[in-house]
């Protein structure tokens, strides 16, 4: 198979990608289950916006403070600067964000930050956002999306990207000549036994770049998110419990119903406390109180949240329900810079692969939907200018592709999850002589 580019997910990143590419280009797009497997449809809470020029330093200060101002400042400022300019684009393909009694855009406000800065659509986000991006994508003739399809390796020289060997859902292995590649392919949820990602995403842009020298960045900055749903079967999926509901006033509650931490504390310090709070009770989750919220409000901003709970056995308006801290986010991954290229010419990554240092070593809340966003437009944008060159092409590469070396898929991403497990451990091993040299 031959393409212009190659993108590797079909997450927001991804499919904004392809949006912003030349139409004349062909563009195929790989994932890995169904399109909507996708943690950009599982964003609940929101999409953050610049109202003004006088929010700012506000916003800008809130990302640093949540990064441990380990955050790349250029690339801060690129975010928060080109956030209008994103809302616009999501404006134009359809998506609703909540609107206040005089139609004007709402704002609401979650953990961290220090005004109310965040769109939001109830509090299915990220689905509201993404499945306008998949239907402008499907208009496109352009564009071609392989599902269940599996990136199994690249296919480099020289430091030099010329596509892929991917895995179809049959399990016939093939390669793709692309000009172009863009890992957009999630996070590494499905590496950890608790996580609120989908099971599958487990870090193939990471072992790849591992096998191919391709520079990574921060890749034990893995965020923990304070407040999923308390299930005892490890197997599952967590659900999350947006921070917003926070922002609108939950509460907290230990083993006695008491009160034991500000709700509003970054991500890292509040899932700190809420690990030592379970120690000291010696139980297995806190409990969040939805009750001090209005029940119209409940119903209208949190709808699925409220549904999840109650088909759990929880009524919110009337008990609290038990929460527990699982692995939702990452914030290091494959090195990029301001346009999302990686340190292999001809490659891109974007989304929660990516680390362009925006989030530093926390993520503020509502800032990943729109650093994908941003970056992968960045991405689009570079990559418009390189493919009105002619690429050069290495057929021989992909004639020399050993593919019996991809045959086992069960032995492969075994090795391949392992390889990642212990990059992100002695990642953190590094960190800790750090701190005591």
């Amino acid at each position: 198979m031959k393409t212009d580019v190659l993108i590797v997910g079909s997450g927001c990143s991804g499919l904004y990608c392809a949006l912003q590419l030349p139409e004349d280009k062909k563009i195929t797009i790989i994932t890995k289950s169904d399109v909507e497997s996708s943690d950009s449809y599982l964003a609940q809470g929101g999409i953050c916006m610049l109202k003004n020029d006088a929010d700012y330093d506000s916003y800008f200060e809130d990302t640093m403070k949540a990064g441990h101002y380990e955050n790349d400042r250029e690339s801060v400022d690129i975010m928060i600067r080109s956030s209008q300019d994103v809302i616009h684009d999501l404006l134009g393909y359809g998506v609703d964000f909540a609107r206040d009694e005089n139609g004007a855009l709402a704002f609401t406000r979650e953990g961290a930050h220090s005004d109310k800065r965040i769109l939001f659509h109830e509090d299915i986000t990220g689905e509201a956002i993404t499945s306008k991006l998949y239907e402008a994508v499907k208009k496109l003739p352009n564009v071609t999306i392989f599902e269940h399809t599996t990136m199994v390796d690249i296919v480099e020289e020289d430091n030099i990207c010329y596509g892929a060997v991917i895995r179809r859902e049959d399990g016939t292995l093939e390669t793709v000549e692309a000009n172009e590649t863009v890992w957009a392919c999630g996070g590494i949820g499905g590496l950890y036994r608790h996580s609120t990602n989908f099971r599958h995403l487990t870090g193939d842009a990471l072992a790849l770049a591992l096998h191919h020298k391709v520079r990574l960045k921060n890749i034990n900055y893995v965020q923990i998110h304070p407040t999923t749903f308390f299930l005892r079967d490890e197997q599952e999926r967590s659900f999350l419990i947006s921070e917003s509901v926070r922002g609108e006033g939950a509460k907290l509650y230990d083993k006695n119903m008491n009160r034991f931490v500000n709700e509003l504390l970054p991500r890292d310090l509040l899932t700190e406390a809420i690990y030592e709070q379970m120690e000291k009770d010696h139980t297995e989750h806190v409990w969040e109180d939805l009750r001090t919220i209005p029940e119209e409000e409940l119903r209208t901003h949190f709808p699925n949240i409220v549904e999840h709970c109650r088909q759990m056995g929880y009524d919110v308006t009337k008990e609290c329900i038990p929460v527990v801290p699982a692995q939702h986010y990452f914030m290091g991954g494959v090195w990029v810079d301001y346009m999302s290229k990686t340190s292999m010419d001809r490659l891109y990554a974007v989304g929660e692969t990516a680390c362009n240092g925006v989030h530093g070593r926390n993520r503020l809340a509502s800032n990943s939907l729109l650093e994908s966003l941003v970056f992968a437009k960045r991405a689009a944008k570079q990559m418009s200018g390189e493919l009105t060159q002619k690429a050069k092409q290495k057929p021989e590469l992909f004639a020399a592709v050993d593919m019996a070396a991809y045959e086992d898929d069960e032995k492969l991403a075994k090795m391949y999850h392992k390889e990642v497990r212990e990059a992100i451990a002695e990642a953190d091993r590094r960190m800790e002589e750090s701190k005591t040299a």
